[in-house]
């Protein structure tokens, strides 16, 4: 009988690279399957042991008659024989070695059935449901996680391609389009979602991978029953005539002489190209690339952090904001895009607003909350937005972005008790010389796109996005040196 030698650690070798996509083409329950039928191969093979030991016991009230019987339960190939090392020394040698054995078997008797019936067979029986249990156990743990991950998957890829819907749209009609289909909210609804989708891969990897290294010591335990149990066999027909006791011994030292490592180790490097290398790195969101991740309509304008008036503590929350290519002034708790689902507290569609004056570090803002789509917007009321920002130079830049493509300027300066007149300057309004009168009320909007509700008014159409005097939206100055689109 040959020493037992212990499993050795043959890593496979598929790995990952840092240039990944956001939805991979591999099949997440491949390596399940593959283990899966793995086991499959284990359980016939066992079972290929236990209909062998019972056709020798029912052989030892026949004799040599049923011997014909004993030899039909191996003369076929195993099931799932691929699975198996077809060089002499493995487990399909074991097999070939027992059918040329069986054949020279001559003898048998009572006594010898009794003993197998009640001694050997349970042993691999046992094994045989041991099996079963680890068959199950896989589809509950690994196999439940590969339909996790392909629905996060599925998830994901449909924000993707919503991601190119919205963009296509922003270039074929010019930006116009409701605040939830701005590109840049749903560019961070795919950041959301492919967070998501990473965690579900990262975890179902982390269990395949435990299950492919329990697999070598859990196959190392199945030939050590194997053997075992072939153990006990050699010492029951050990009684019969020294012809068959050669035979039996015979069949059981060529299992014996399997290492325990020698069948996994082929297995390995047959799938070496589909099983887990654990020491390949996690997919990490940072190294994802998917398409219109760097579109233009996705990059803020201006973004940052300011503090808008409460109406009722009447004190100021700060809060995340940027302006976006699509004109609106969209509102987040904060810039994380993984925390929660970046979805705007509040939009802005900046061309059907009116802002005030800047004065230090304030300024107001009038307009709709478009956030809640059409319906909202029809019962969406006017809302005063007061603003302030750090400092009165951050407040500068953002009273200067949003006059760019504000529908209309007004000098009315923020937290006075009285409207004032408007400030004279190359983007007021002016009538025979004089300031215009001072307007708040947004303007009026038909079917056929939006129209000044004053007239001789200086503003522009707000679907423009541009004043009587001033510049287009895409000449707006970035932000704080250095740090464009921020301050």
């Amino acid at each position: 009988m040959s020493a037992t030698t212990s499993p050795t650690n043959t890593q496979p070798t598929r790995t990952l690279t840092n240039d990944e996509e956001a939805i991979p083409m591999e099949d997440t329950s491949e390596v399940t399957r593959l283990f899966v039928e793995r086991l499959q191969a284990w359980k016939h093979a066992v079972a290929y042991l236990e209909d062998y030991i019972s056709a020798t016991e029912k052989a030892q009230h026949a004799h040599g008659k049923e011997y014909a019987h004993i030899l039909k339960t191996v003369r076929d190939p195993l099931k799932e024989g691929h699975q198996f090392d077809q060089s002499l020394g493995g487990v399909a040698g074991m097999f070939e070695n027992i059918r040329s054995n069986t054949q020279g078997i001559s003898n048998h008797h009572y006594e010898t059935a009794k003993t197998l019936k009640g001694t050997v067979l349970p042993l691999f029986e046992r094994l045989h449901t041991e099996l079963k249990h680890k068959t199950k156990e896989l589809a509950k743990g690994a196999g439940k996680g590969s339909k996790t991950v392909d629905k996060a998957r599925h998830t994901t890829q449909k924000h993707i391609e919503m991601l190119g819907q919205r963009t296509a749209t922003f270039e074929s009609h010019g930006g116009r389009m409701q605040a939830q289909e701005d590109p840049y909210v749903i560019q961070r609804g795919v950041m959301y979602r492919l967070n998501r989708q990473v965690q579900e891969e990262n975890a179902n990897r982390q269990d395949l991978i435990s299950v492919q290294n329990s697999f070598a010591q859990f196959e190392s335990h199945v030939l050590q029953e194997i053997q075992h149990g072939l153990g006990q066999f050699m010492q029951v027909v050990n009684t019969q005539c020294e012809q068959s006791k050669v035979m039996y011994g015979d069949m059981v030292g060529t299992a014996q002489r399997i290492p325990l490592d020698f069948e996994w180790n082929g297995f390995v490097r047959r799938n070496d190209g589909i099983l887990i290398d654990p020491a390949a790195p996690a997919r990490s969101v940072s190294n994802v690339q998917f398409p219109n991740q760097d579109h233009a309509s996705t990059k803020p304008i201006i973004a940052g952090a300011l503090e808008r008036k409460s109406k009722l503590t009447r004190s100021y929350d700060t809060n995340y904001y940027v302006v976006t290519p699509a004109k609106f002034l969209h509102e987040f708790k904060s810039d994380d895009n993984f925390a929660k689902d970046p979805v705007p507290e509040l939009s802005l569609y900046l061309p059907d607003c009116v802002i005030g004056a800047c004065v230090g570090q304030k300024f107001n803002v009038k307009g709709k909350d478009v956030s809640k789509g059409k319906v909202g917007n029809t019962f969406s009321m006017n809302h005063e937005l007061k603003f302030k920002a750090h400092t009165p130079q951050a407040a500068s830049q953002w009273w200067e972005v949003i006059r760019k493509v504000a529908g209309q300027v007004t000098g009315e300066v923020p937290d006075a008790s009285a409207p004032t007149s408007p400030v004279n300057s190359r983007d007021s309004p002016t009538v025979d010389g004089k300031p215009a009168p001072l307007q708040t009320d947004l303007p009026y909007r038909d079917e056929k796109g939006p129209v000044s509700a004053t007239a001789g008014s200086a503003t522009t159409a707000p679907g423009s996005a541009t004043m009587a005097g001033s510049t287009p939206a895409s000449a707006v100055p970035s932000g704080v040196p250095g740090q464009p689109g921020k301050y």
